[in-house]
């Protein structure tokens, strides 16, 4: 029986593969100057392969505005169904292709989490030579606004355990942290230190302190987990972080200190959906070094 495209070619419809990755790099970056600098491309090309999709589908995907670029409806619903072309393609390569990964993989953590990754960085890069692995150290809501960007591939994002995203692979509590040999924690303003200004911690951390009618005031913000533990080490500040990253040398402070208790935080996995296969092999070893059981993503 014959195809039913046989001697009819305005039946064809094949989506050029080359025009889609461009057109994402573009939508995940708003930016045709940082989508052709990432291919490798010309400003001129990147923009030539838009407007071949363009054409192609029959719809504008981009609006030009004199400052950046916005997607259109038709645009928001094309990216979504792009991204899992892309990911289907590059699994379907990577399969049937075989031999070692190759590729570039972006990573992301909270400060908090980056020794608890670190066996799995020197594991993954050991048995994946080939792929170009980075690595982003940053609050969980910038990650969490990376992964749902396309800015990274993979991250560790810490979310309120009553609202969680992507996959859960442990809940623990929030707690207060101290010197063991100060009592700072009965100053008034309370002295904190924390990681950084836009840390998922913060507002929780904040709201609870309120609650109560406990004043505070800010001691140290900074990006570094070691920098913000040497305050309170030093007896400047307490703060707050996760059970399982509370260092030997400090202590937590119960209901005996008068604080008010804090919520339960969830660790989770996410993945963007454009990612390439690598970034499961990378789940794996995270998965492997943390003695977590490795099941389907």
């Amino acid at each position: 029986m014959p195809d039913i495209t046989d001697g009819n070619p305005a039946m064809i419809r094949n989506l050029d593969l080359t025009l889609v990755r461009t057109f994402v790099a573009v939508a995940d970056h708003r930016s045709m100057t940082v989508a052709a600098n990432l291919l490798f491309m010309t400003q001129g090309a990147v923009s030539q392969q838009v407007k071949r999709l363009e054409e192609h589908l029959g719809c504008v995907l981009l609006l030009r505005k004199p400052r950046h670029l916005e997607l259109t409806h038709q645009g928001e619903l094309f990216l979504a169904k792009a991204r899992r072309l892309l990911q289907l393609n590059d699994e379907i390569w990577a399969d049937t292709v075989g031999g070692p990964q190759r590729g570039h993989l972006r990573v992301g953590a909270p400060p908090d989490l980056i020794t608890a990754m670190a066996p799995a960085l020197k594991a993954f890069t050991a048995s994946h030579p080939r792929v170009e692995l980075s690595l982003k150290c940053a609050a969980s809501p910038e990650l969490h606004e990376d992964i749902e960007n396309g800015h990274l591939d993979f991250a560790l994002i810490e979310y309120v355990a009553s609202h969680p995203q992507g996959e859960v692979i442990r809940t623990e509590p929030l707690l207060w942290v101290g010197s063991a040999d100060s009592d700072i924690w009965r100053t008034r303003p309370l002295p904190l230190s924390l990681v950084d200004e836009r840390c998922v911690f913060r507002p929780v951390v904040l709201g609870a302190l309120a609650k109560e009618g406990i004043v505070w005031r800010t001691v140290f913000e900074n990006r570094s987990f070691e920098a913000t533990a040497s305050t309170v080490r030093a007896g400047l500040a307490i703060t707050a972080w996760l059970a399982s990253t509370v260092p030997d040398d400090l202590v937590t402070l119960g209901e005996a200190a008068g604080l008010p208790a804090l919520p339960e935080f969830a660790v989770c996995v996410r993945v963007s959906a454009t990612a390439q296969p690598v970034a499961e092999a990378f789940r794996a070893s995270l998965l492997d070094a943390m003695d977590i059981p490795i099941s389907a993503a």
